[in-house]
């Protein structure tokens, strides 16, 4: 998630929600927190921005389309808002950069990970591997059934790819005494770039079909 540029001030190492509520707005915006743990988000440039509303926005006009089909089915589509973790409080939470959810019953609420269908995270090329993996993780264990990755290209205001991941709840078969460092886990199902694909289609969490164009920067 990306946040404007603002010096960070010397905080303790975990924070409940309500001191967080507390500290300027500039600053909360840039904190995660993962089990009371202060996270920072890194900030991405202008680029970030731009393609996560676009992609918000194409999926937004997927899921209209998927309701028109479906009147019992209502989802929502929104970017950069919280989902909480559990089934209360407030302080274990991420921000993904756009995530489609399922409509809850009353104006105002907060999201937490049990309503969430699909959460998504657009790549800068500040993003490290070793912070989108932990991220992923928290993902998964909290049993969101879809992942996507949108990769930025280097060296152009481009999208270079997106991937699809479906959550894996067990792992394979492995040698005894051998443990898997997370108890569920993201398996790559889809991935598409502008040279080798037309659209990028999928079937779930509802029929998805978006055109590079629409993706434009």
């Amino acid at each position: 998630m990306a946040r404007p540029s603002v010096d960070r001030p010397d905080l303790p190492e975990f924070m409940t929600w309500e001191e967080l509520e507390r500290l300027p707005e500039e600053i909360a915006g840039q904190i995660e927190l993962w089990e009371g743990r202060v996270v920072w988000v890194r900030r991405g440039p202008a680029e970030h921005q731009a393609f996560t509303f676009a992609l918000t926005a194409a999926l937004k006009r997927c899921a209209r389309e998927a309701m028109a089909g479906d009147p019992e089915r209502c989802v929502r589509v929104d970017f950069e808002t919280n989902v909480f973790f559990g089934t209360h409080g407030k302080s274990d939470f991420v921000t993904p950069d756009f995530l489609a959810y399922r409509c809850l019953d009353a104006p105002y609420r907060d999201i937490r990970a049990a309503d969430v269908l699909l959460v998504g995270e657009v790549l800068s090329p500040s993003n490290t591997q070793t912070d989108m993996d932990e991220k992923k993780s928290r993902y998964a264990k909290a049993g969101i059934p879809w992942y996507w990755e949108v990769t930025l290209a280097r060296e152009e205001s481009a999208i270079a790819m997106v991937r699809a991941f479906a959550l894996e709840a067990t792992h394979g078969r492995l040698p005894a005494g051998v443990h898997p460092l997370y108890p569920a886990n993201y398996l790559l199902i889809g991935k598409w770039t502008p040279q080798d694909s037309e659209r990028i289609v999928a079937e779930h969490p509802f029929a998805i079909d978006i055109s590079w164009p629409e993706l434009a920067f």
